[in-house]
């Protein structure tokens, strides 16, 4: 339980229901007092306050609750990976790994400890079983504008076998407007941020205060087009993302973009538009749930990043157990390091993996 308005009526639906609850608000990292002070200007799901309001939904709906210290996980399997990966020039993507290996991973762990049959959340996703393959999976929410199977894309059989989303058959609307009715006191509280340990949504400022504190430094390196022509200077790569246009400090007479990161040669390369349109990329870590594995070429619909629709792209199995994707229409701004979901013609996801390349012109 997050202390939002989803967990929150998920958990008094399953109560609704006859189910025996215990809620968890699980504490993933502390907030500086400097960001505690700012107090609802901070939208994040992890401070005292978002502690405080689950457990008043858990009174209110008379079920047990605890916080869980997980602050030392999150720490090793999402922070730490969030800030090499800006260091090696690629765009993380920290909500998956958050709910893979602790929102749904640990968590489950405990549930195992705990004896309990099942784990809830209050996610926007639906649980189906494929009947053509036997496995469960999961199918995009009933509100497409809050769809969270993408950051879901790397839990395995068991983990899916024991999980439950109340909420995925609802819009968010008829979540709050079910909220209200049922008097849940987080019926109206404000949406929470994507990167709930950066609470001023500024990620380089982030960056640039922990490279401090662990004595990494950031050094400037060039700018350069695709062509080789250098045009100036760049703060440090971690600064910079794929597709990005704004902030370059540099006028050329028509938009530029990045295009690619090159942390060996500490280069960021830019240029026009089409040059961040990509014909295909490749995809490693690959987590099939739909399906047990690739054995030969299928199409799909291809989401490359959160808020991506996805687009029609072919799948083709590469030796390694990596897969390499080819786009119908080329994607923008593929970036490495982002999570890539494969979704079959219904919407349902058939697996996903981490992006580490992407090019043009298919062969």
């Amino acid at each position: 339980m997050s202390g939002g308005v989803d967990s929150s009526l998920a958990a008094w639906l399953l109560k609704r229901d006859g189910h025996d609850l215990v809620g968890v608000n699980m504490r993933t990292h502390r907030l500086t007092p400097e960001e505690i002070a700012l107090g609802a200007q901070i939208k994040t799901c992890c401070s005292p306050t978002d502690a405080k309001d689950a457990r008043a939904c858990a009174e209110r709906t008379k079920f047990p609750f605890y916080v869980l210290d997980v602050e030392e996980d999150f720490a090793r399997d999402v922070i730490d990976p969030f800030v090499q990966a800006y260091r090696q020039g690629r765009t993380p993507n920290p909500c998956v790994l958050c709910n893979s290996h602790v929102k749904l991973g640990l968590l489950l762990e405990k549930a195992k400890l705990w004896e309990c049959t099942h784990i809830a959340t209050g996610h926007y996703a639906r649980k189906v079983r494929l009947p053509e393959t036997g496995r469960w999976t999961l199918a995009r929410a009933r509100d497409d504008n809050k769809d969270q199977t993408y950051f879901l894309f790397g839990l395995n059989q068991e983990q899916l076998a024991m999980i439950l989303f109340p909420v995925g058959e609802l819009t968010k609307a008829e979540v709050r407007a079910a909220a209200r009715e049922a008097q849940i006191p987080t019926a109206e509280k404000p949406e929470s941020q994507e990167i709930c340990f950066i609470p001023s949504n500024d990620y380089r400022a982030f960056l640039r205060k922990r490279f401090a504190r662990d004595g990494v430094t950031m050094p400037r390196g060039r700018l350069i087009t695709v062509d080789g022509e250098i045009l100036g200077e760049h703060d440090g790569i971690a600064f910079y993302t794929v597709g990005q246009r704004k902030g370059l400090g540099i006028a050329t007479g028509e938009p530029m973009y990045v295009t690619a990161l090159d942390a060996q040669g500490n280069n960021v390369i830019i240029g026009p538009r089409k040059s961040v349109q990509f014909d295909f990329l490749v995809a490693s870590d690959i987590n099939w749930m739909g399906l047990a594995g690739l054995d030969a070429s299928r199409r799909a619909l291809v989401q490359i990043r959160h808020r991506h629709k996805g687009q029609p792209a072919m799948l083709h199995p590469l030796p390694n157990g990596d897969v390499r994707v080819e786009f119908e229409e080329p994607a923008i701004a593929v970036a490495p390091g982002q999570a890539t979901v494969f979704y079959d013609e219904e919407q349902r996801v058939l697996g996903g993996g981490w992006i580490t390349s992407a090019g043009h012109d298919k062969p």
